[in-house]
């Protein structure tokens, strides 16, 4: 009985850490913002379908220093992409012009810039297989 409680632990341990080395993190550096008022909305994609639009995990964080910075934590392998705008006027949501075109700063992951339209996700989405360090800059 006692050896089979230590094989069942055995396994249950292994399984934990395998499910723990699957857990990444996603440090998000962001540069070129402009004002220190405000919050930085950030959102994160895990499929092209859902880019721009429904984010698999969301961050706000605080500007110092004219520098933002959102951890993702537990975050699965796979393909992802960032998006975020800074409420510069601190009113909780992206005020827009005219055609939906943002007024205040926008980043993409990449640094991705739309034609005619947004970005594409092809050009924001990276791959994470291990905890990642991105830097993205603000238009």
């Amino acid at each position: 009985m006692q050896r089979f409680i230590l094989l069942a632990a055995f396994y249950v341990l292994s399984f934990i850490k395998g499910y723990a080395q699957d857990a990444h993190s996603i440090t998000v550096n962001f540069k070129g913002l402009e004002a220190n008022k405000g919050d930085v909305y950030v959102a994160l994609y895990n499929t092209e379908a859902s880019f721009l639009k429904t984010p698999f995990k969301g961050a706000i964080v605080k500007v110092n220093n004219l520098k933002a910075t959102a951890v993702f934590e537990n975050i699965p392998a796979g393909e992802y992409a960032i998006s975020a705008f800074h409420d510069e006027n601190d009113n909780k949501k992206m005020d827009t012009r005219i055609f939906g075109i943002p007024k205040e700063p926008i980043a993409i992951s990449n640094d991705a810039k739309g034609f005619m339209g947004p970005p594409k996700y092809n050009d924001a989405k990276f791959t994470v297989d291990e905890d990642k360090n991105l830097t993205v800059k603000f238009n």
